[in-house]
C-alpha cells in the first residue's frame, strides 16, 4: 500500500471564478482584468481559501463576488484601510485589492498614501478609465481637464491625478502598469506584484467604452516600456513623470522591507475572551 499523500491537483483560472456572472458594460476592460487575476492566482498555484479580494465602491469593486476566494465588499474608498487591517491580523493570507479611479483617489486618496507608506505586503490592483463609469459619466481625480461632456461643459480645468508618481513618492514597494486589452501580459504583471513583498500597486488602463468611448483607441496607444525596471526610486521617478501614460511594465521593484506582522496567534474559545470582561 502507497502511503504518500498524492500531490495537490493543479488549479486552474477557471477554479478561482465563482458562479455568478459579471455585469459589466459590453466591452468594459474589467472582464479581462478579472481574467488576468484568476490567471495570475493559477500561475501562483495559491489555493482559493488562502487569498482574500477586498474591494471598496464602484464598477471594478464587483471583482470579488465574482472569484471563488474570500472576498470582502467594503464601504466606498476604504479598501485598504479593511485588507490593511486584514493583512496584519492574518499575515497568512495573500491579500489583493480592487479599485477604480474614483474608489481609489478620490474618496479613498488618503488611505493611498498611507497604504504605501506603511508598505503592508498585499497587492493593489487599480482599473483606471478616466471616468466615473457606474455613476453616468462623471469626470475622475485621473480625467484630462479638457474632456468636454455633459456634465463637465469645456472639461473640469483640473490637473490630473498621476497615480505612480504619488504611489513611488510614498514609499510604495512595487510599481507598474498594465492594460486590459493585453489579458497575458497584465497575468504576468499581477503575479508579480503578488510575489513581490511589501505595497505592490499596479494600475491597469481598462477603457470603458459606454462613456468614453475614444478610449477604444488605447490598444494602439499603450506600449512595452522601453527601459527594464530599476529599484532605485530616483530614476524610476525620471521615468514615470516623464513617460506619456501608456508605458506597459514594472516600472519600480524595491527593496524596502515590509511592515512587521506578527505571527499568527492561537485561536481563543468565546468563553476564554468573555472571562477577560468579567469583573
Amino acid at each position: 500500500m502507497n502511503d504518500m499523500v498524492p500531490p495537490p491537483a493543479v488549479m486552474t483560472a477557471a477554479q478561482y471564478k465563482s458562479g455568478y456572472k459579471p455585469i459589466w458594460c459590453p466591452g468594459c476592460g474589467d472582464y479581462t482584468v478579472l481574467g488576468s487575476l484568476t490567471k495570475a492566482l493559477a500561475q501562483l498555484q495559491l489555493p482559493p481559501h488562502q487569498v482574500a479580494v477586498v474591494s471598496g465602491i464602484g464598477c471594478s469593486s464587483r471583482i470579488p463576488a465574482y472569484t471563488s476566494c474570500y472576498g470582502f465588499h467594503g464601504v466606498h474608498g476604504r479598501s485598504l484601510a479593511a485588507a490593511t487591517g486584514l493583512k496584519v491580523a492574518r499575515p497568512d493570507l495573500t491579500v489583493v485589492v480592487a479599485s477604480g479611479d474614483g474608489d481609489g483617489y478620490s474618496i479613498g486618496g488618503n488611505h493611498f498614501l498611507h497604504a504605501c507608506r506603511r508598505n503592508v505586503d498585499l497587492t493593489y490592483i487599480v482599473m483606471d478609465n478616466h471616468v466615473y463609469g457606474m455613476t453616468k459619466g462623471q469626470a475622475s481625480p485621473t480625467t484630462e481637464p479638457d474632456w468636454d461632456n455633459k456634465l463637465s461643459p469645456g472639461g473640469t480645468g483640473i490637473r490630473s491625478f498621476h497615480p505612480l508618481v504619488i504611489a513611488l513618492a510614498s514609499g510604495a514597494n512595487f510599481v507598474a502598469r498594465a492594460f486590459s486589452g493585453d489579458q497575458a501580459g497584465t497575468a504576468d504583471i499581477i503575479a508579480q506584484a503578488i510575489r513581490h513583498p511589501g505595497f505592490s500597486f499596479v494600475e491597469i488602463l481598462s477603457p470603458c467604452v459606454t462613456f468614453r468611448p475614444e478610449q477604444r483607441e488605447w490598444k494602439s496607444m499603450v506600449h512595452a516600456a522601453a527601459v527594464e525596471p530599476t529599484d532605485d526610486a530616483a530614476r524610476a521617478a525620471r521615468r514615470i513623470m516623464t513617460d506619456d501614460g501608456f508605458n506597459i511594465g514594472v516600472l519600480y521593484a524595491g527593496d524596502r522591507k515590509p511592515y512587521p506582522t506578527a505571527p499568527v496567534a492561537q485561536r481563543a474559545d468565546v468563553a476564554d475572551l468573555e472571562a477577560e470582561f468579567e469583573p
